[in-house]
């Protein structure tokens, strides 16, 4: 069997080592550094001639992120690596997926070319925003889903008397299959929201019942914490009791961590797919970590194993 090496940008080090130890593999040696003018230096300080290659780096901003990425695929490639998969936590740009005005890109379009470009051979990513942006690329990509981390961890806390709450009508079908894993008569609420401009919500209506019930939003993003906080103030107005919130990806721009402390929000559950930096972190925020289904994900592919039992 070919060799297996795990590289990582400097973005989320930390999952990497997290995975792999899972794997019981040594982190593969990188030296990533910036120039004094900013930009940014990689090389490879071994041999990957031949090898199986997986590249760990979500691409929240800043920006620099994805082209650290992009710059260590090809030194990979340039290096003579067999194959080398990105594995992306956290893919960003996903939310810009379509051209829904005149004169914008399709973002998410790009940066998926330029992975491809750049010379990457597959892409293990996880809750992407849209699933059809896996259509965006000409490469396989592997879609994995955060859900049965947070089922877990909400089966252990026995949440009782619950509904499981869309943020969006557009959710409502993931919300919908998050709550049948939970339980077989856990009920689901969409709320029905309007967006007047880019980072403001407002909610018109919520459909279904949470009169005296404890509400678990289920989320993909949280970004700006505008959609959590506005949610959960209409739910206790409707007679929710314990508002909780799960989501895959803390991007948490902003005042986000300040707008969830001082919301009705009791608990936050999030994923490791994103480092929270020290000042994101808070005692509402709990951080589960998906380096182990990563590293099934990344073991599976290396052997050439069936992946699908994963996509759930």
């Amino acid at each position: 069997m070919k060799k297996i090496k795990l590289f990582s940008g400097r973005a989320n080090l930390t999952l990497t080592k997290k995975i792999c130890k899972s794997l019981g593999l040594k982190l593969g040696k990188v030296s990533i550094n910036n120039f004094a003018d900013g930009e940014i230096k990689v090389k490879i300080k071994e041999n990957v001639r031949g090898i199986d290659v997986f590249v760990v780096q979500p691409t929240n901003p800043p920006s620099e992120n994805i082209f650290e990425l992009l710059l260590i695929i090809d030194a990979l490639k340039r290096s003579s690596a067999e194959r080398i998969t990105a594995v992306i936590p956290y893919y960003g740009y996903a939310r810009q997926d379509r051209k829904d005005e005149p004169r914008v890109p399709i973002s998410a379009k790009l940066i998926a070319d330029l992975l491809s470009t750049a010379g990457a051979s597959r892409v293990l990513t996880m809750d992407l925003h849209a699933e059809q942006i896996q259509g965006f690329f000409d490469i396989p990509v592997d879609h994995l889903y955060a859900t049965p981390v947070l089922i877990d961890y909400c089966k252990q806390n026995k949440m009782s008397n619950l509904v499981v709450v869309a943020p969006d009508t557009g959710r409502a079908n993931r919300a919908r299959g998050f709550a049948k894993r939970l339980g077989d008569h856990i009920p689901i609420a969409v709320i029905d929201k309007r967006r007047p401009m880019s980072n403001q919500v407002e909610v018109v209506n919520v459909i279904g019942d949470v009169k005296g019930k404890n509400v678990l939003i289920f989320d993909d993003i949280i970004d700006t914490g505008n959609t959590l906080v506005v949610a959960a103030k209409s739910l206790k107005q409707l007679g929710a009791k314990q508002i909780m919130a799960c989501a895959t990806h803390a991007v948490l721009s902003r005042d986000a961590v300040q707008k969830l402390e001082n919301s009705y929000i009791s608990k936050v559950i999030v994923t490791d797919t994103i480092q929270l930096a020290p000042e994101k972190q808070s005692k509402k925020i709990t951080v589960l970590s998906v380096s182990k289904l990563l590293a099934e994900a990344i073991s599976r592919i290396h052997k050439g194993e069936s992946v699908s039992s994963l996509f759930v």
